[in-house]
């Protein structure tokens, strides 16, 4: 943005509203989705967390003295989300990064258009196609080859240029492919299928086998990462030297995560009664871009982050693909906005 302000080193914490250089601005950027960080109930169970186990664990998963919440913690998102088994790790990137490398060698390779980089194996793949064209194509390229064993990679759905991904495609897999097939969902968790995961929308089938990563850092507020998959995906990924010689996340956000189920529906419910007031009074406009349930909206408008700016508005806005490319304006709901928030960033998109 182009202001005397720097709102890239501030000293306070985020959330719905910010204080720089003394003046007030409400924020709709980040991927708090649902506001956990500065949830106070949410808090005082990390505090509980904090109690009983500490700030940090320090040993490696792979230590003889273990707490026995990771593995509590592991069995109890597995059965959250619908998954035979479940590892956890550090980060979310951690989590993508081990995942791929452990099944790198399987078969031939494909990335899905705009793949996160923890995906990444040999660089960015450069693929920017349209999802629905792509996986059309690569259902003709797995079912006409002589390659028996193929590895999927693709996010769960784009949070840049709101799409959520359809994986129906792999019902039309011929049957004799093996296919393994990993979705990053760190921007889906907690969010879509009800605030579930991205599990619930891809297709049980034999050949296709289905291993979910995330972040937990972003919807669900904690910093820590997520893989689901089954029992021998993540038995073999257990067996890795990148899960067996990592400090594990603080057990005080696991203990968190286990005992804050109520809190995360009810921001869950006030994050789609947020995204629906706002998509009910936006004004009609082809700049314009979101997906039904997902609580980001891009604008193309030009400069429209400067004119936000003006009215003590701030937004996600940075070049992309790269440091080189346009401006990327998106607007980002969160569970932490109220109605009046909502209905003065309206006022502000239709000032003249």
């Amino acid at each position: 943005m182009n202001t005397n302000y720097n709102f890239n080193q501030l000293s306070e914490r985020l959330s719905a509203k910010l204080t720089v250089n003394y003046e007030n601005y409400l924020y709709f950027g980040g991927t708090a989705y649902l506001g956990i960080p500065q949830n106070k109930e949410f808090i005082e169970i990390y505090t509980e967390g904090i109690q009983r186990y500490g700030l940090n664990n320090g040993t490696s998963r792979g230590n003889n003295i273990q707490l026995a919440i990771y593995d509590e913690a592991e069995a109890y998102a597995a059965k959250l989300y619908g998954a035979e088994a479940a590892l956890i790790t550090s980060s979310g990137y951690l989590a993508a990064k081990l995942t791929v490398s452990a099944f790198a060698k399987f078969g031939a390779i494909r990335y899905a258009p705009n793949s996160h980089p923890a995906l990444w194996i040999n660089g960015d793949p450069g693929n920017q196609q349209d999802f629905k064209a792509w996986s059309r194509n690569l259902v003709k390229e797995i079912n006409a080859s002589n390659e028996e064993n193929w590895l999927v990679l693709s996010n769960s759905l784009n949070n840049l240029h709101p799409e959520i991904y359809d994986f129906s495609f792999v019902n039309h897999i011929s049957s004799t492919k093996k296919v393994w097939l990993i979705i990053d969902d760190s921007h889906g968790i907690g969010i879509l299928n009800g605030g579930f995961s991205v599990l619930q929308n891809v297709p049980i089938l034999p050949n296709i086998e289905v291993i979910l990563v995330a972040s937990m850092a972003k919807a669900l507020g904690v910093d820590a990462g997520l893989v689901l998959g089954t029992e021998r995906a993540i038995s073999k990924l257990k067996q890795s030297d990148e899960f067996y010689g990592a400090s594990p996340p603080a057990a005080a956000g696991l203990y968190a995560f286990m005992n804050g189920q109520e809190i995360y529906k009810k921001a869950y419910k006030k994050l789609q009664a947020n995204v629906k007031l706002f998509g009910q009074l936006l004004p009609y406009d082809s700049n314009w871009l979101n997906t039904d349930g997902f609580p980001v909206f891009l604008n193309k408008e030009k400069a429209i982050e400067q004119r936000l700016l003006a009215e003590k508005i701030l937004i996600s806005s940075f070049p992309y693909p790269d440091r080189n490319g346009s401006i990327l304006n998106r607007i980002v709901l969160s569970s932490w906005h109220d109605e009046v928030d909502i209905l003065k960033l309206i006022t502000a998109l239709q000032f003249e």
